[in-house]
Parts: structure tokens; sequence; C-alpha cells
């Protein structure tokens, strides 16, 4: 097991960071870390990132060398085991009007637009965590043929839904925004409801499968 990078990021909160690949293992150790930090006393929030773990606590009331020390053991304590996630189907729209570079994917991959389709739909992603907007998801788990870098000029305006591959990973835009991301497709899933508890559709650890709603030139 690597061990991880601590330090401060300001005066008032710890970054634990573990050395690069990203991996499920890891993140369910970051996860399980997570859980064990929320309940010490004087830290305020717990932020889940990729490869790393954000506290934040109260500088006045917290002893920041003994935060350390107790994240380093708790790192060290928890396993890797699975987290109870749900299994969550998204249903998409893959292509034409709704997924304008699943061409660009296509060439770059150097699979036929319905491999790529076949091959994003047919895996199964797990949450990593959420960022960028809220209920934005990253998911790993999506295969290494279907790895794409991220478009030279992101897009000013990216429709709610949107379904996008993004390097190692895919995702799904909550709601509208500028973008960077390969769009292959769309959901009309609501990902984001601040009246609905809690108000992401998508939470860590969860299990995602997508599946064809429609094909389109």
């Amino acid at each position: 097991m690597s061990q991880p990078r601590i330090f401060p990021l300001g005066d008032a909160a710890l970054v634990c960071e573990a050395p690069p690949p990203a991996t499920l293992d890891c993140q369910r150790r970051v996860w399980a870390a997570a859980e064990m930090a929320q309940h010490w006393p004087h830290v305020l929030e717990v932020v889940p990132g990729m490869n790393n773990l954000t506290l934040v606590f109260d500088p006045v009331e917290a002893d920041r060398d003994a935060l350390t020390t107790r994240l380093q053991e708790a790192w060290q304590a928890v396993s890797a085991t699975p987290a109870p996630g749900r299994e969550v189907e998204v249903p998409v729209q893959y292509g034409g009007e709704f997924g304008p570079d699943l061409g660009a994917v296509a060439n770059h991959t150097g699979l036929s637009v319905r491999e790529v389709i076949e091959r994003h739909s047919g895996g199964e992603y797990v949450v990593f965590f959420l960022g960028f907007q809220p209920g934005f998801a990253y998911m790993g788990g999506l295969e290494e043929a279907l790895h794409t870098p991220r478009r030279a000029s992101p897009r000013l305006e990216v429709p709610a839904g949107s379904v996008g591959i993004g390097g190692e990973q895919t995702g799904i835009y909550p709601a509208t925004s500028p973008g960077g991301w390969q769009l292959i497709g769309r959901t009309e899933l609501p990902l984001f409801d601040p009246t609905r508890r809690p108000p992401t559709l998508l939470q860590p650890g969860d299990r995602v499968r997508f599946t064809i709603a429609g094909i389109h030139a």
C-alpha cells in the first residue's frame, strides 16, 4: 500500500493525497477514511476527491499536528472494502445533436461509432467523487480503448444531461455549463434537484450502467 502525502491547505485544512494512478481500491480507502474523519472533534467538513481527501477544521480549537497524525493512522487502519453503493441505470441518446463528439471519439480510438456506443454502454462504472458542479459525478471504469483527451477548445455551453468522455473517465453534466469533455450522448435523467434529499442523483460508490435509448447519425 502506497503512503499518502499529507500537507496543509491554508491555515484551516489538510489534504491527504495518495500517489497515482487513481484506482477503485484507493478510492474506497478515501471513502472509508472520510467516514471516520467526519466524526472527529473540530473537523468542520470532509471532502473526498480523486485519490485525495480534504479535511476542513477549526484552526482555533484543532491541533493541526495531532490531526495530521490521526489522519495518517486512519489511512493505515481503514480497509479498501466496497462501499454500499446503489446500481443506477442511465438511458442515453447517443450521437447526433445529443452527442456531437461521438465521431471524434471514434476517429481517435480507431473504433467505429457503433463500437464506441456498445463499449461505452457495456461497461460498469463507479462514482469516485462529485465535483466541478453540483451532482457532476466523476466515474472510474472506462475501458482503455475509449480513453480520449478533452477537447482542445472547451464549449461555452454544454447542455444539461450531456454524457461525455474526458481522458480516462466518463461523466454526466447535471446542468448547462461550459465544458471540454467529448460529448457522446445525452440523458433526460435529472442529476441535481435542490428540492430532493439528497439533491444529487448519484453518490460516491454508486455503480452506473448506461443503456442505449437511441442512436442518431
